[in-house]
């Protein structure tokens, strides 16, 4: 390692340093990795560093900080340097946290059952009763395989004297497994010859055996057992890991209302209709679960989900009820109640912990506030950790105050001074660190996954960790003794009952917002091709273009790019130009394109799981195209092309990167109902103008139909009436003509009404295509074609109306599982 990187990074005395020993040599585990870095140049360092970023971005990994104006956007931190343990300690690792899984699944069975601990006296009742995350409707219940706690983590942090502490337990739905994950695949790929030949363990294994022990212990009944990932949705914090997760696992993405309970069964609503959910891998609370007997006004849960688990008719991973073991409270009491439920003593301790409930432990507290770390007794209280240390004066005096009042509500740990870990900031800096592992269940019992998720303070000196307050990530390289076999969640051969025909599990929510994502990456296509028009026009001083100019506007505003003319004389007029460039920047304003862009970016993150990352990094991009300032015409062209070329990036990897499953043909539904509406909506406005007034406009309008190349291709002439209708509404065989939206609409809806068994809407779209079949176009080379046009614009605003109706029709036979449309269509 270079010798400036070691001078300046600091050895602490208190503190147990993760790479350096107390000489300030490489530890054994460290010394090759050590030796690695030590021949690297800083600006191969500095790369890495920015891979690490990159592939953040470029994935669009986020964790969403609350009150973080960036939201649901904020990028996951991850150091690029992992974060490497021993094989032989890992062993110790592992078997401690095998052990503590089970003996918290031991204690849920007993206090949602018998509840022998509490009358032995083992646990204080007060702890258990006294709090919000016992669930009294799941008392009785009994989990398939007795399996309470399915999945577990353990927050680890390790002490001066090198020994690891349990310092909490997540045992309602533990997220960070996703995150780990993700780590392994970005620094894995940032040091690839380090990860090849260190020996690192890989982690499949632990998903595998996760796939495994929910097809093994939910109650399947003789079918092909089907689990779902249960989110809150996109606006949950670690929404990125719950669609990671699911694509990974190879589980539907669902939301609660996505599932329905019928008969004590738990049903997926899918675009073929209702298939039997067998297992549900949760991420959401428990109060939110089912409003019929948990907390009433959820609109996140499942209304009679408890009864479906009351019956043991799925398997809830993690059990309703588990939170209740997430209290730091119940430390002090594990290791006699590990004795005296699995008969061994507890192997990994839990951080020194006191219950203020309790009056000696409460004196204790009172006396050693200064060595001592405050925290809420029970989950449910809003309250940050207070080190003791840091109290002074008046501050002191209203925390004794505080507890004194509700001394049951207060837990007291030791102040653990945690280990310090290298990360990488331009030059090697420590940071306070701890890790999360990872256990689940298996019908054999425990496995752990060999790795964790590191975590480290955001800046030097603070001893908070959390993600939520800023901390970073690191991956966790746990080595091995011997070249390690990759492992992979493919299963080796596969029979005919695994066989799965596309799209038979698509949540109808999925299919919808798969529907409105075409619909919105069509119209910020046309609506960024119709400002680029008007903006290459706006400082010309040809009289002609000045007037098709004036066409240009109308179209836009009838089809809502621009907002309507302003009728109040007294308003100051807005000039052209700066209308424009708000159509293309302001988020706030309808139909601008910053608008439709936030909109595609949603529906796209609700079925997040369906995309594949290049296609997922294209909607970043396109997301990101009017990041910079956009104040002039010259700006708002460049934004312009971008956003074009980002467009049509999209359709590509719509055309060539997705199955041709339900899901596809609804996004695909979507795009051609959308440009339907758009070029009836753009080609009527010509179709009303007088005749000289027409003629200007065909430029304009082949141009924002994207199909001035062809029409000079074909004909070498300037545009006139008779080609550019041809072209632009009858021509079957020109993607952007009113006609060939026509014809793939019926050939889609025929068959997804077939294949999903809805009748075929053919009264909104058949007529449709006769009248564009049987319409004369010898009617244009008449002297008097007026009435030609007349009926030409009658046939478009009917087109444009069937775009609607068929849009609602859509919503109506395949999304009834939402009380309203979640978005609305445009009025043109």
């Amino acid at each position: 390692m270079p010798a400036s990187l070691i001078a300046t990074y600091p050895l602490i005395a208190d503190r147990y340093d993760e790479m350096l020993a107390t000489r300030g040599d490489a530890r054994p585990h460290w010394q090759a990795f050590a030796e690695r870095l030590e021949h690297a140049p800083d600006d191969v360092l500095k790369r890495r560093a920015e891979f690490v970023r990159d592939a953040i971005e470029s994935d669009g990994v986020t964790y969403n900080v609350y009150a973080d104006p960036k939201g649901t956007k904020r990028p996951w931190e991850l150091d690029m340097l992992p974060l490497l343990v021993s094989a032989d300690e890992w062993k110790g690792i592992a078997g401690a946290i095998s052990q503590r899984a089970r003996l918290l699944n031991a204690i849920l069975a007993d206090l949602y059952g018998p509840q022998t601990l509490l009358a032995e006296g083992l646990l204080p009742p007060a702890l258990v009763f006294g709090q919000h995350g016992f669930k009294w409707p799941a008392r009785g219940t009994v989990p398939p395989g007795n399996v309470w706690l399915f999945s577990y983590g353990a927050d680890l942090a390790r002490a001066p004297d090198g020994r690891f502490w349990v310092i909490a337990d997540r045992t309602q739905g533990p997220s960070g497994a996703g995150y780990a994950l993700q780590n392994r695949i970005i620094v894995s790929r940032a040091f690839p010859d380090a990860f090849r030949e260190l020996h690192v363990q890989p982690l499949a294994s632990f998903f595998r055996a996760m796939q495994d022990g929910l097809a093994r212990l939910a109650p399947a009944d003789g079918d092909v057992p089907l689990t779902v990932l249960l989110t809150p949705g996109p606006y949950n914090e670690t929404y990125f890991e719950h669609a990671f997760l699911a694509r990974y696992l190879g589980f539907p993405l669902v939301e609660g209302q996505d599932l329905t309970v019928r008969d004590d069964t738990v049903y997926l609503k899918t675009l073929r209709g209702l298939r039997r959910v067998h297992a549900i891998l949760r991420r959401l609370d428990d109060d939110f679960c089912d409003p019929l007997e948990l907390r009433a006004d959820s609109a996140l849960g499942i209304p009679g989900l408890l009864g479906a688990i009351r019956a043991g008719r799925v398997l809830m991973a993690n059990a309703i009820g588990s939170g209740v073991l997430e209290s730091g409270a119940i430390f002090g009491f594990l290791p006699a109640i590990c004795e005296r439920l699995l008969g061994e003593p507890l192997a990994m301790p839990s951080v020194a912990s006191w219950w203020c409930g309790e009056p000696p432990a409460l004196e204790y507290v009172l006396e050693h506030l200064d060595e001592l770390v405050i925290k809420p007794a029970f989950p449910s209280m809003r309250m940050e950790a207070v080190f003791g240390h840091q109290l002074k004066g008046e501050a002191r005096k209203t925390m004794i105050e505080r507890i004194l009042k509700q001394p049951h509500a207060y837990v007291a740990q030791e102040w653990v001074r945690l280990s310090q870990a290298p990360v990488w900031n331009h030059r090697l800096t420590p940071r306070s660190m701890g890790m999360r592992v990872f256990a689940t269940a298996t019908p054999e019992g425990y496995t752990v996954m060999p790795g964790a998720l590191g975590r480290v303070a955001p800046r030097p000196g603070m001893e908070v960790i959390s993600m939520q307050r800023g901390g970073l990530s690191k991956d966790t390289w746990v080595r091995a003794e011997a070249p390690v076999v990759r492992t992979s969640l493919l299963k080796r051969r596969l029979g005919v009952i695994d066989l799965v025909c596309g799209g038979s599990d698509i949540p109808s929510r999925v299919g919808e917002n798969l529907f409105w994502m075409g619909r919105y990456a069509e119209r910020c296509e046309a609506s960024a091709r119709m400002l680029r028009a008007a903006l290459t026009r706006v400082a010309s001083t040809d009289p002609e273009t000045e007037q098709s100019l004036a066409g240009l506007v109308l179209a836009a505003r009838r089809l809502g790019v621009l907002s309507a003319e302003r009728e109040d004389e007294d308003e100051e007029p807005v000039a052209l130009e700066d209308e424009l460039v708000a159509a293309l920047t302001d988020p706030t304003q309808p139909g601008s394109v910053a608008a439709n862009l936030r909109a595609l970016a949603f529906s796209a993150s609700q079925v997040r799981e369906r995309l594949s990352s290049d296609n997922w990094h294209a909607l970043n991009r396109l997301e990101q195209q009017l990041s910079e300032p956009v104040q002039t015409t010259d700006q708002a062209l460049s934004a312009l092309d971008r956003v074009m070329q980002s467009c049509i990036a999209l359709a590509g990897y719509a055309m060539d990167d997705m199955t041709r499953d339900e899901g596809w043909r609804f996004l695909i539904l979507g795009r051609r109902i959308e440009r339907m509406a758009g070029l009836s909506g753009l080609i009527s406005v010509p179709m009303e103008a007088p005749a000289e007034a027409r003629e200007r406009m065909f430029e304009w309008m082949l141009e924002v139909a994207n199909s001035i190349v062809t029409y000079r291709a074909r004909y070498r002439r300037v545009p006139e009436l008779l080609p550019v209708v041809h072209l632009l509404v009858f021509d079957t065989a020109n993607p952007h003509a009113v006609g060939f939206q026509v014809e793939i609409l019926q050939r889609y809806l025929a068959r997804t009404a077939r294949e999903l068994g809805h009748p075929y809407p053919s009264l909104m779209i058949d007529p449709l295509a006769r009248r564009l079949e049987d319409f004369d176009l010898t009617r244009f080379e008449a002297e008097d074609c007026e009435l030609a046009i007349r009926t030409l614009r009658t046939l478009l605003n009917d087109a444009l109306e069937a775009a609607g109706n068929l849009s609602d029709e859509v919503h109506r036979r395949f999304f009834t599982h939402t009380v309203r449309p979640m978005h609305l269509r445009r009025v043109a």
